[in-house]
């Protein structure tokens, strides 16, 4: 069920369902990619669940911004700061919670998103975890798909990253008249250093380096976008909306957690 597309009163008879908001960004996708790439993808993912699971669904209008100043530099980004960011998330998922939803699954496009979302959760857990306990889950779904997205066959590159293989390959299935093949090639990314993985090409040692998109990669992109093809694309995206319905299941059984200490 669209949460837009019916009325007040039958969302007021529909708490029990789980309520799915995605969100997206509006960001250089390097220059082979619409800007609009985060927010196509996660928001074809969802309908799709939504089609597959009409009646447990509640699927929220796709939050299209995301947090991106990392991107800016390239323009064509439309970007909403760390800090306000975690805040709409807040103010929007307190909402719902007003409005008697207690099953919320915030489901993640854009790698920028993750960070300030998961602050957002930890500032909602303080606001309901004494009263109503609502169960909010963040959900990134090139994760929740696992190694899918982490260079299983038919995927020639390591890792999802950024107007990547796995980025283009989706684009292609979904959205192939924003894909501009002509002009995917590798960028020029910073030498290996042992420690920081720029490109996956060294394990995850604890250690980061935030720096701007500008400074590690030469025309936006990431990965191997020149690999991307429309059947890794619906590889990619049937695994997805696959992971995505499967948690979608397993969650709405979950009963509201209650409070285990005494103090």
């Amino acid at each position: 069920m669209l949460f837009t597309s019916v009325t007040y009163r039958t969302l007021n008879a529909s708490a029990d369902k789980v309520v799915l908001l995605p969100l997206g960004a509006v960001e250089q996708h390097g220059p082979h990619l619409a800007t609009g790439t985060d927010t196509y993808i996660v928001s074809k993912i969802a309908e799709e669940a939504e089609r597959q699971r009409e009646n447990e669904i509640l699927l929220a209008p796709t939050v299209a911004y995301g947090s991106s100043h990392h991107h800016t530099s390239f323009g064509g980004t439309i970007s909403i700061s760390a800090d306000l960011y975690t805040q709409m998330l807040r103010e929007i998922t307190s909402s719902l919670v007003q409005s008697g939803f207690r099953k919320i699954i915030v489901l993640n496009g854009h790698g920028g998103n993750i960070t300030p979302a998961r602050q957002a959760l930890a500032l909602l857990s303080k606001d309901f975890d004494t009263s109503v306990q609502p169960n909010i889950a963040l959900a990134t779904y090139w994760e929740l798909a696992g190694t899918a997205f982490c260079g299983d066959s038919p995927m020639e590159s390591p890792a999802l990253s950024h107007a990547c293989e796995y980025e283009t390959s989706l684009m292609l299935h979904l959205f192939p008249e924003c894909v501009f093949m002509d002009k995917a090639q590798r960028a020029e990314r910073p030498a290996q250093n042992g420690y920081i993985p720029w490109e996956d090409d060294v394990p995850y040692k604890g250690v980061t380096l935030f720096k701007q998109t500008a400074f590690i990669s030469s025309n936006g992109s990431s990965g191997e976008p020149q690999l991307g093809t429309h059947e890794k694309g619906a590889h990619l995206f049937n695994t997805a909306v696959k992971a995505l319905i499967q948690f979608i299941d397993a969650f709405g059984t979950w009963p509201l957690m209650q409070k285990l200490s005494n103090q």
